[in-house]
């Protein structure tokens, strides 16, 4: 891989383009999650020792091409100041409009954000001229943003073909993890999957069916898989006309002898501010929600955890945002850290609520890796080629 640790590069003195993923949660304009911003400090921490010049690109939200004055990144400016207590400065121009004096005010080892790039019109078209404005603002880039790879941008792709292009250490490190999970498994290997639609994530059960040896389905996936093979699951969080889809799944699992496990029994309720009672997934009434797995579920899946060398987590077990229904994803996160601490198992983690409840359960240090990468991480799974992984393996 041309990871920047591993190869002979001078960056003392250089601009270097550092593409980094700042889309962070924001509520009333502070940050509310730091996850992101944490995982970039250790390549910005090298860059700084060895002297570069960086220049911080990078997005938030969704702005088309236009300036949005509440999606700037100058707080994230101010937070990463903080975080390295360091000085970052930061620069409101659009790409076109920066000028060498601008530049010039880089010293070395010292660090210079850019305004949202998204901003600019070009960037999420690829635009060839745009990517070749934005090469010439330094002498190297680097993709630090595993998250935004699945995307064909200018800052993530296009760049890649005027410059001299590496991998930053968080994208190095998340490549390797996931190849660890899909190509260089050690086996037995577990997929446990949730979330609310089942067409959403087929493409990723269809994949690693192939290699798996036991895919566990939670949430309202799960429910699905119930429906379909004929059990009443009441007021449910449901996908309808997914018989093809449940079919299929049951039809690569044999084909492939990837065991499919599914809740046997539930923790339900009348609504989602209730309090819980457990029952056989048969035993559901009409008027009653599947809102976590049971115990005898959870008994099922330490088990296989347990006999497994590997496990990859998405999905949270239940609606864990209410305590009465968050035993089941809480009990994962114990059983997978555990098994993880005692070098036991190589556990990967990833997907939006799968991280917030691992947050939430003070489990984010006890996996060997977690993901925040969301679309990336799941295209990844799918076995599709990112854009972003793509081209930097195709610089010379």
């Amino acid at each position: 891989m041309k990871n920047i640790s591993n190869q002979n590069i001078i960056f003392k003195d250089k601009k270097v383009l550092l593409r980094v993923d700042l889309n962070v949660p924001m509520k009333n304009g502070s940050i509310t999650e730091l996850s992101r911003i944490k995982k970039i400090i250790p390549t910005i921490k090298m860059l700084i020792e060895k002297e570069a010049k960086i220049i911080i690109l990078s997005h938030i939200g969704r702005p088309k091409g236009k300036i949005v004055k509440e999606l700037s990144l100058e707080p994230i400016s101010k937070k990463l100041s903080s975080i390295l207590n360091k000085e970052v400065l930061f620069n409101k121009n659009l790409i076109n409009d920066i000028s060498n004096f601008d530049l010039n005010k880089i010293q070395r080892g010292c660090l210079l954000m850019l305004e949202n790039i998204r901003f600019n019109q070009g960037e999420e078209t690829n635009d060839i001229e745009f990517s070749k404005k934005l090469s010439s603002l330094g002498d190297i880039y680097i993709n630090d943003a595993f998250s935004c790879s699945h995307r064909s941008h200018s800052s993530v792709a296009g760049i890649t073909k005027h410059i001299p292009s590496y991998y930053g250490l968080q994208i190095t490190q998340e490549i390797q993890a996931l190849k660890k999970i899909t190509s260089e498994i050690k086996k037995p290997v577990t997929l446990i999957i949730g979330g609310s639609k089942i067409s959403t994530k087929i493409n990723i059960i269809n994949n690693l069916a192939k290699k798996f040896d036991n895919i566990i389905i939670v949430g309202g996936m799960a429910n699905t898989m119930l429906k379909h093979t004929g059990l009443k699951i009441g007021r449910s969080i449901c996908e309808d006309n997914c018989e093809p889809l449940v079919k299929e799944i049951i039809s690569i699992s044999k084909k492939f002898n990837c065991k499919i496990t599914c809740p046997e029994d539930a923790i339900v309720s009348r609504s989602i501010e209730g309090d819980g009672k457990i029952k056989y997934v048969k035993d559901i009434n009409d008027d009653e929600m599947i809102l976590d797995i049971g115990p005898k579920t959870i008994s099922t899946i330490k088990t296989i955890i347990n006999d497994s060398n590997t496990v990859l987590w998405n999905g949270p077990a239940g609606y864990f945002e209410n305590s009465n229904f968050q035993n089941g994803t809480k009990e994962i996160s114990k059983i997978i850290s555990q098994k993880t601490t005692e070098d036991k198992i190589f556990s990967v983690a990833g997907g939006g609520e799968t991280v917030a409840a691992i947050n939430k359960f003070k489990k984010l240090d006890s996996f060997t890796f977690v993901s925040t990468a969301g679309g990336a991480f799941l295209e990844y799974l799918e076995g599709k080629n990112l854009p972003g992984i793509k081209a930097i393996n195709q610089n010379v």
